[in-house]
């Protein structure tokens, strides 16, 4: 069987190559070191240990359930399972609809993902982050701060429920302009038809991509692909001059500066100079509260556009009026060639002074008539037209109570905070609620670190510090200062635990500042499947093996016994204690090992 990198790799050769056409796809499932590769990838998450509407998780992983996989494949009698549905809450007291699928459809939907990516990511527009590899919400907005810079106005995009309304001919029409293989569209087109069961009932979907399907954010970047092509030839209509005009008053100014400058040369004593220097002063003031270029330029335009996954945010340097042209056209585009709809009270037309929301910041554009000290004491407004991105008000006021870290009480018509005790977590053990504290410092802070008030995250550590001292003192029965005297350690707070040698650590809360950060590199969304799997470590290298590892049995069919996490095994049982002594989720035992562990019967 071919690698499957190498298998990918090829792929990738002609992903840039805008009318290359794919033939024969649907063998490169017959492999079945793809869907190696694949459990390797996704076997680390917690959800596959939830049960899909066929009552199956990851667990009993093996060789001969892939043979089977790929046998339905061959004979193209597989199915895709309907999702299960469950809903969450949201922010706002709704409730989200999530689909669990069953995980040999995530299996096999994983191989798809990996083929797909090869195939468009080559393909797809540079405007376009979201779910793609080496990109994510921080290399949206840092082309947005590189690019934006002098917009007039901002158009926010907002397309009504974008996930649920993909129009499931159009996608395949789309697919097919690029991959001439019926059978492989047919089997995305399972997927794409599978339903979902919610309370014992079979609900067939029309439209929108799988719930909670793993080839669901790079369907939809391929079907969004359009609209970043169309941007990008819109922009290049859309713009016109190379730079904006002169502004006639500013060079006024100019002018008599430099007359001014010519007499301080000229001039003889100190009282004249002085006088002069005066002058000169007042002149550099009033230059610095007009442009030097013309504003509202007609004959200069710029239209500039980024996408994160449904969401996307368009600069423009014009009339609003050309805005209002822009958002007419995006949606007659989107509702004649896509059958999407563009909300027309959620895309809004925003002046730069005032803030446009992307990605949960605000972006507006910095204009200011203060003089600023420029290179040679000379003011200057070098910070002018220069993005600006702010953590929005009220944000972390909203995030402290979804954490449940926070009270608010009315007090003479004023909102007091009151950080308070998370009662739910004085069950764990004291480095785990120190961690889930710190660990939520640090994952706002490392959003909001491109904003630049990121300073103002000190309120929300303030709060959750004194939320975890109220969770520490109800956890112990004891008063608040009694817990900080007992997590003193020099100026800061922290809890000593015993590491697995048994050797004494601190563990210290938060206390590695809020500075901004001027350029953040990417988390990446999705990880690039480049990745080459060696070694007995490896799952299915383990699964491979034929040895039960912990019966010693050899040469048997193996199964991958899984669990979600290791704290909950109790190690009664000899087969937990195992795991734990090894630090492994994951067991490769043999059938009658595997059936004696869900039967609580192995000795």
């Amino acid at each position: 069987m071919r690698n499957p990198v190498n298998v990918l790799n090829s792929l990738s050769m002609h992903s840039k190559e805008s009318f290359y056409q794919y033939e024969r796809i649907y063998r490169l499932l017959y492999n079945p070191e793809m869907y190696y590769t694949a459990y390797q990838k996704i076997y680390a998450k917690q959800g596959n240990m939830t049960k899909g509407s066929d009552n199956r998780t990851i667990d009993g992983m093996s060789l001969k359930r892939i043979d089977k996989l790929i046998a339905s494949l061959k004979s193209e009698s597989y199915q895709p399972a309907p999702a299960r549905r469950k809903y969450i809450p949201k922010k706002n007291g709704k409730k989200r609809p999530l689909g669990i699928p069953s995980f040999d459809d995530k299996l096999l939907q994983e191989v798809i993902r990996m083929i797909l990516e090869s195939i468009y990511e080559g393909h797809f527009e540079e405007t376009s982050h979201g779910f793609r590899p080496n990109r994510s919400c921080h290399t949206a907005l840092a082309c947005i701060q590189k690019y934006y810079t002098g917009c007039k106005w901002f158009v926010e995009g907002d397309i009504e429920a974008f996930f649920d309304t993909i129009d499931h001919n159009v996608l395949i029409e789309i697919l097919a302009e690029r991959i001439k293989d019926a059978r492989f569209l047919r089997l995305i087109k399972k997927f794409l038809n599978a339903g979902y069961m919610e309370e014992w009932q079979f609900h067939k979907t029309y439209s929108g991509t799988p719930q909670g399907g793993i080839i669901s954010p790079i369907l939809a970047n391929i079907y969004l692909d359009k609209l970043d092509k169309y941007m990008k030839e819109y922009a290049e209509k859309f713009n016109t001059g190379v730079r904006r005009a002169h502004n006639p008053e500013y060079t006024a100014i100019q002018v008599e500066l430099r007359k001014w400058e010519y007499r301080l040369k000229r001039a003889v004593t100190v009282e004249e100079r002085q006088e002069i220097l005066v002058h000169i002063k007042e002149i550099e003031r009033q230059r610095c509260t007009i442009h030097s270029k013309v504003d509202m330029d007609a004959n200069f335009k710029r239209l500039r556009y980024e996408r994160y996954a449904d969401d996307f945010l368009i600069g423009v340097i014009g009339s609003k009026e050309d805005c209002r042209k822009i958002k007419q056209d995006l949606k007659n585009f989107l509702s004649e060639k896509l059958r999407l709809n563009l909300s027309d009270e959620k895309t809004l037309i925003t002046h730069a002074t005032s803030p446009a929301h992307f990605l949960g910041y605000e972006v507006s554009v910095r204009y200011s008539q203060l003089p600023m000290p420029g290179r040679k004491k000379v003011p200057t407004r070098y910070n002018n037209g220069k993005i600006v991105l702010k953590i929005p008000a009220g944000k972390i006021r909203d995030k402290l109570l979804e954490y449940n870290a926070l009270k608010i009480v009315v007090h003479n018509g004023k909102e007091v905070w009151k950080p308070q005790a998370r009662v739910y977590l004085r069950n764990n053990d004291d480095l785990e609620i120190l961690s889930r504290y710190n660990a939520e410092i640090r994952g706002f802070y490392n959003y909001y670190a491109l904003a630049l008030n990121s300073g103002i995250i000190n309120n929300l550590k303030y709060v959750m510090q004194y939320s975890m001292l109220k969770t520490f003192a109800t956890k112990y029965r004891t008063s608040k200062s009694a817990i900080i005297k007992r997590m003193r350690i020099g100026k800061d707070l922290g809890v000593k635990y015993a590491d697995s040698k048994g050797r004494e650590r601190t563990a210290l809360f938060y206390t590695e500042g809020f500075k901004r950060k001027k350029d953040i590199t990417a988390n990446c969304d999705i990880i690039p499947q480049t990745i080459v799997y060696s070694g007995r470590n490896s799952l299915m290298e383990r699964i491979k093996a034929g040895k039960c590892e912990f019966c010693g049995k050899e040469n048997v069919p193996l199964q991958m016994h899984h669990v979600r996490k290791l704290k909950n095994l109790k190690g009664k049982e000899p087969w937990e204690q195992f795991m734990i002594s090894r630090k492994r989720k994951t067991l490769a035992v043999c059938e009658d090992c595997h059936h004696k562990i869900h039967g609580d019967k192995m000795d």
